[in-house]
């Protein structure tokens, strides 16, 4: 490892975890030993991160950014001793440095993919590690790779976001086998086939609705890291998502297509988290010929990120086609008509909607009547006319009825009151949406999060006219 790579944030103690994370486990301190008590069991930590790296200071680093997420830290100074730890330790996630003696970080993941394909995978590397990068999403199927020096917020809901997937591919399969066990219960006993099977059906779609929340929650907070990289991309993904499955609805796509469109919004631009600060910086109609050719790369790099996961192909197709032109004069294979899935079509019109009314083609914000305006010039050569014609539909003004937004400080939210506006951090990434209904616990985890941060805030309320 090269002095480039070790982490500039300097060392300090751990803040409080914020109040709109998962909850922590239960005080783990030692206790003196007492008669043993029937039925309790020492408390464990939520998940387990093994850290790799040759270098000590690194490994300090990496634990005092995690110990913020009360997860159990374990440390190996190269690939031999991180095989041994995973022999005797069950591990949710791998944090691997690149460059390491003898067995580098991409050879360890793809072992660890072999032997483990369980553990989830991050790569820890630096801009002049591409090739290698390559070379472990290819072979090892990493989960993701972080950039050096890291940025502790990203670094922590990385990590955070891995060891929660694995526990919910650990809740799909125990609710697979809780299914199957049920359905051979209802075969041997017979009786009360219908009471039990509603009752049970019920319980597991309920189960699944709460899985599909959590993913796209996990999505929602994956495209906010996004936001980070790049004042550009603030509010972009989020945007485009909404207008793209008010579309899709409109359409009458299927449900999985649909959420499909919707995802693929969110993550549309996630091509550019490889692209350069400086050409992020510039609206693309300033871009030079040298910068445009690596600004028409992010579509592939973007799809190429999903390339492990199986579920999710038909969503890396949208993030690759989503420049594509009806004509076929598109980028990044001049894709033409219906050989652009519907979805990129979609996403496609969405995107350069939202890009024209803020500023990120030339520079300068335009009116929603003048992108209409460009919009239907594209009718037939950039865009499909067809999904162009519901587009414009469906997104003429509306009046909206009058609603009252009262603001209230978290000590006087009530369960049941809705959000009005976005709240956001003080970083500006989105923390709830508007139109989220508060439960208790929500509640709490807010006035948590407003004493933990040291803010005051003040939350905008629809209030029933």
């Amino acid at each position: 490892m090269t002095d480039t790579d070790t982490p500039t944030a300097p060392p300090s103690p751990p803040e409080p975890q914020g109040a709109l994370s998962t909850p922590a486990p239960p005080n783990q301190q030692v206790k003196a030993a007492q008669p043993p008590a029937p039925a309790t069991s020492a408390p464990e930590a939520p998940w387990t991160v093994l850290c790799v790296d040759d270098e000590p200071g690194i490994l300090s680093a990496l634990k005092r950014v995690l110990r913020a997420e009360d997860c159990k830290v374990l440390q190996a100074n190269g690939g031999a001793e991180a095989l041994q730890l995973l022999e005797q330790h069950p591990v949710d996630v791998v944090v691997s440095d690149m460059r390491m003696p003898g067995m580098d970080g991409a050879a360890l993941l793809a072992e660890v993919r072999k032997r483990w394909p369980e553990t989830a995978r991050i790569l820890l590397t630096g801009y002049a590690d591409m090739n290698a990068t390559i070379a472990a999403i290819n072979n090892g199927q990493i989960y993701r790779y972080i950039h050096k020096p890291w940025d502790e917020t990203e670094l922590r809901l990385t990590v955070r976001q891995a060891a929660e997937h694995q526990l919910l591919q650990r809740d799909r399969a125990r609710l697979q086998a809780l299914t199957a066990a049920q359905n051979e219960e209802l075969r041997v006993l017979n009786t009360g086939l219908e009471e039990r099977v509603q009752a049970r059906t019920a319980d597991l779609e309920k189960a699944n609705d709460q899985l599909r929340r959590n993913y796209l929650t996990s999505i929602r907070i994956f495209s906010n890291l996004l936001e980070l990289r790049s004042g550009v991309l603030a509010g972009h993904g989020k945007r485009a998502a909404g207008l793209a499955r008010k579309v899709a609805n409109a359409m009458d796509l299927t449900s999985e297509e649909t959420q499909d469109v919707f995802v693929g919004g969110l993550l549309h631009d996630i091509g550019f988290m490889a692209l350069p600060d400086f050409i992020l910086a510039k609206p693309v109609g300033k871009l030079t010929a040298a910068e445009m050719v690596q600004y028409q790369r992010h579509p592939v790099l973007g799809a190429q990120s999903f390339m492990a996961l199986d579920e999710h192909q038909a969503v890396a197709a949208l993030i690759r086609a989503h420049h594509e032109r009806f004509d076929g004069t598109g980028f990044p294979d001049k894709l033409q008509g219906t050989q652009i899935p519907m979805g990129a079509r979609i996403l496609a019109i969405a995107s350069t909607y939202d890009d024209l009314t803020h500023g990120h083609l030339t520079g300068m914000p335009l009116t929603e009547a003048e992108a209409r305006t460009i919009l239907q010039r594209g009718r037939g050569t950039q865009f499909d006319p067809e999904v162009l014609d519901v587009f414009l539909h469906v997104t003429q003004e509306v009046k909206p009825k009058p609603v009252r937004i009262d603001s209230f400080t978290p000590e006087n939210l009530q369960p049941g009151m809705a959000l009005a506006k976005d709240l956001l951090s003080k970083e500006g990434v989105l923390l709830l949406s508007a139109g989220h209904s508060l439960s208790a616990e929500m509640i709490s985890r807010i006035r948590k999060y407003e004493k933990s941060e040291g803010l005051s805030l003040l939350l905008d309320i629809r209030m029933p006219n």
